[in-house]
């Protein structure tokens, strides 16, 4: 095997390329990665230049990333099952129960259980830990909560 064929060289790259994206977030390198593996299949068919090879690596990546990216991405992020998570949207919540896990004293704020996920609640007189209580509003990321 011939070590210094372009093809060698620019799967080596490719192969890289993939290597490097499994430590780098963003799902980018990987499509410099499948460009360069297209360079490495031509120059096993056609003797090409080095300035045609850069030229196709380019394009190709470029087209890769382009048309491919949103799909690939899609495969790897797995599904939303709702707006759960950190920017949740909390009207929702109005009317809920939840159960409280860190005393609620004013006018100091406690802790609510909700969905599997602790928040920060607030309420107009003191709740004991362990208590039921109701959303009926939110302040940010506060819930606000009575005792039922």
């Amino acid at each position: 095997m011939d070590w210094s064929h372009p093809a060698v060289i620019w799967f080596a790259i490719g192969l890289f390329l993939f290597i490097a994206e499994l430590g780098v977030p963003g799902f980018v390198i990987g499509f410099f990665g499948a460009g360069a593996w297209t360079v490495a299949l031509l120059t096993l068919i056609f003797p090409i230049s080095l300035d045609i090879q850069l030229l196709i690596f380019i394009s190709s990546s470029v087209i890769f990333l382009v048309s491919l990216r949103k799909y690939v991405s899609s495969l790897f992020s797995g599904k939303k099952k709702t707006e759960t998570s950190v920017g949740e949207n909390t009207d929702d919540f109005i009317g809920e129960r939840a159960s409280v896990v860190q005393t609620i004293t004013p006018p100091n704020k406690g802790k609510v259980e909700l969905h599997g996920t602790n928040w920060n609640a607030e309420a107009d007189s003191e709740i004991q830990s362990g208590s039921l209580v109701q959303i009926i509003g939110k302040s940010g990321l506060t819930l606000k909560v009575k005792q039922i």
